[in-house]
């Protein structure tokens, strides 16, 4: 028998990983509210001075949308919020560039922003889907189109366009090196994002072998991505479930910084930008501006049963 191929490790370091983001492109970024996104990578893609993104968000994104449209990389945006809840209902720099006109938003609901992914996942044009008849959504949203069934039906639907990323990007507990990712805690939409999207890459607080992935199959979430990037506390000042909670000080910070940009008084946004984004040279030297202690206190080991046994 011939011999198996070798599986091809795909483990890139943060500044890599980021290069392959253009101008242009079409992004998924996984996580929900103040958890699990892939910051690392998106504050390099700033760095890298990145234009014209389409972002689809999480059904609630959190500052890291928000993030992205302070520093100019987004021209689009596909989300149905964006905010930090109780932090910031409505992320400053999402209402300033939407009032402005600086940013086009493509409306849609939770379920009609899924819809369109699913669509994408299968391979159809469209999905058809109920909810939004009647509401706004659909009148602000042109792309939606209604229809009746045209099986001897009379009900009506809207059909929803298929949302495709170029790229997906998502943040888990830990991944091997061949692409394979499991999340130690809640996984919200990340799964169809992967789906959806031409390419996936993986931010993980941890590479681990593959045995342990294979210990546990049924937790693997992101199999396959193309890129794997390891990047402990990538996800800060946000949650990564199983590891650490959210840096609720730092969010304040960002929020006084961005809340000022939305007032017409941009210094504190770019010595904001300056002193997290722009100036520390690598993923590691961003950690270093809070120190051990302070990433310490954030820690949170991983519930029992996510453990491998």
């Amino acid at each position: 028998m011939p011999a198996r191929p070798k599986r091809k490790e795909v483990v890139k370091s943060v500044e890599e990983a980021a290069g392959v983001i253009k101008d242009g492109m079409t992004v998924g970024i996984g996580g929900f509210g103040t958890t699990n996104h892939s910051m690392a990578i998106i504050r390099q893609i700033i760095k890298n001075r990145v234009k014209n993104l389409t972002v689809i968000g999480a059904a609630t994104s959190g500052l890291e949308v928000d993030l992205l449209i302070g520093a100019g990389c987004v021209r689009k945006v596909i989300s149905p919020y964006v905010g930090a809840e109780m932090a910031c209902p409505i992320g400053h720099n999402f209402r300033k560039a939407v009032e402005s006109k600086a940013v086009e938003v493509w409306e849609c609901s939770e379920y009609t922003l899924y819809a369109g992914m699913y669509a994408k996942a299968m391979g159809l044009n469209f999905l058809n889907w109920r909810g939004g008849l009647g509401s706004d959504v659909a009148r602000l949203n042109p792309d939606f189109v209604e229809f009746v069934d045209p099986i001897g039906g009379r009900d009506k639907y809207l059909a929803i366009p298929a949302i495709s990323a170029d790229w997906a990007i998502i943040h888990v507990g830990w991944a091997d090196v061949y692409g394979n990712g499991q999340h130690l805690g809640a996984r919200f939409g990340d799964r169809i994002f992967a789906r959806a999207a031409d390419w996936v890459m993986l931010t993980t607080e941890k590479i681990v072998p593959n045995q342990l992935i294979r210990r546990n199959p049924f937790m693997t979430s992101i199999p396959y991505a193309d890129i794997v990037v390891e990047a402990p506390y990538g996800s800060h000042p946000y949650a990564s479930h199983g590891f650490y909670t959210e840096d609720s000080e730092h969010i304040e910070d960002y929020v006084r910084a961005s809340d000022a940009n939305r007032k017409g008084d941009e210094g504190p946004w770019r010595a904001y930008l300056e002193k997290y984004v722009y100036g520390p040279k690598t993923h590691e030297d961003y950690l270093e501006l809070f120190g051990v202690k302070r990433l310490l206190k954030l820690h949170q080991p991983p519930l029992p049963n996510f453990l491998p046994g």
